[in-house]
């Protein structure tokens, strides 16, 4: 039976995509939206690979094919089947695009539904991804600067060309910036960069970043091209930024936690994670500075509780004008890099749009 498959490209991103390998693969990286529909599971996969490697393919592709029969190789048919009816534009994939995606593409075409695979599967997707990040890093990219608060991600996602370096990696890129939910892994961060990129293909905006976003790395290339990139600077008055970063690190960040696990649950893990992230700047801020600002936190709490979250401000204004504005001046003070204009939110979105649609077409 003839079994269709398609050279990877960046295109295919676009389409629905089925992942057939074991969800402990697809766990520490898959292509942007797949879905983990395996053909084995993870002790399946362990088994067949023991004995892949005692007795050769075949006895392996024999250990499979008794392991996924009957009633389970009908449930992951119908899975793959299901899937199929709703994206009759879907493609199949595996690591290397060969014997799985096979395999899969075979029961389901016997079952009479014919998708095709990826030539080369993950692999050679990863290649095309990598090879778009190391492009984009040739191209125009104009980075948004600016101190804590001044709404620089807000800018960016703003911007047809705006890629958003910090909802990629789900994090917000300081000791304050974890996600509630859990984070992408590298390779997913790397994927999800790079399906970005693809889409700005003649220069693209991002907010400055340090190399590493939570525990995430920007790839070198990339970032090497940001840290000598042109640049503009947000700069708002202290009311403005504070009322910013109680909505995102206060308001957002408890109403995610709300809606995800529910009052009381929700409210112990954002109290949690908000004392920690102060604790793990506590060398910074030196121990007289914390503990006035532990005190001034805890307060924040009890008022917090009591429906007021603007109590917050008074533990938010000092850790901004005591420890992050310093931090930035400081960088600022050592970088050679002039920006090429300064000014409020409204300015600097309007000069990031002029400067986008200047780019060569």
């Amino acid at each position: 039976m003839s079994l269709p498959h398609l050279a990877p490209e960046m295109a295919l991103l676009e389409r629905p995509l089925i992942d057939v390998r074991a969800p402990v693969e697809f766990a520490r990286g898959a292509l942007p939206g797949a879905v983990n529909l395996p053909l084995m599971d993870d002790a399946e996969r362990h088994a067949v690979g023991i004995r892949y490697k005692e007795a050769g393919q075949g006895a392996a592709i024999a250990l499979g094919e008794r392991l996924v029969d009957g009633d389970l190789k009908a449930r992951r048919v119908a899975a793959w089947r299901a899937f199929a009816e709703r994206h009759p534009d879907a493609v199949i994939y595996c690591f290397r695009g060969g014997l799985r995606s096979r395999i899969a593409q075979q029961w389901l075409q016997e079952a009479g539904i014919t998708l095709p695979r990826i030539q080369g599967g993950w692999k050679a997707m990863r290649q095309c991804v990598n090879a778009e990040i190391e492009a984009a890093a040739a191209r125009p990219v104009l980075v948004v600067a600016g101190l804590t608060g001044c709404a620089k991600t807000e800018l960016v996602q703003s911007l047809d060309v705006g890629i958003d370096l910090e909802g990629h990696a789900r994090h917000k890129g300081s000791a304050f910036g974890r996600h509630p939910l859990q984070g992408p892994s590298q390779i997913d961060f790397e994927h999800a960069l790079g399906a970005a990129l693809s889409h700005a293909t003649h220069g693209c905006v991002v907010e400055d970043e340090s190399r590493m976003i939570g525990q995430l790395d920007i790839p070198l290339s990339f970032w090497q091209t940001m840290e000598t990139a042109p640049r503009i600077r947000v700069e708002m008055p202290l009311d403005w930024r504070l009322e910013q970063i109680r909505k995102d690190y206060i308001d957002t960040l408890w109403q995610t936690y709300r809606d995800h696990y529910g009052e009381w649950l929700g409210w112990s893990l954002m109290r949690k994670q908000l004392s920690s992230a102060l604790k793990r700047v506590r060398k910074r801020l030196g121990s007289a500075r914390f503990q006035r600002l532990q005190r001034l936190q805890a307060l924040a709490f009890r008022e917090h509780q009591r429906g007021n979250t603007q109590a917050h401000e008074a533990w938010l204004a000092p850790l901004m004008l005591e420890y992050y504005d310093p931090m930035y001046r400081y960088q600022l003070e050592q970088s050679p890099y002039e920006a090429l204009h300064v000014g409020d939110w409204e300015s600097c979105l309007a000069f990031a749009r002029d400067w986008s649609a200047a780019l060569p077409c």
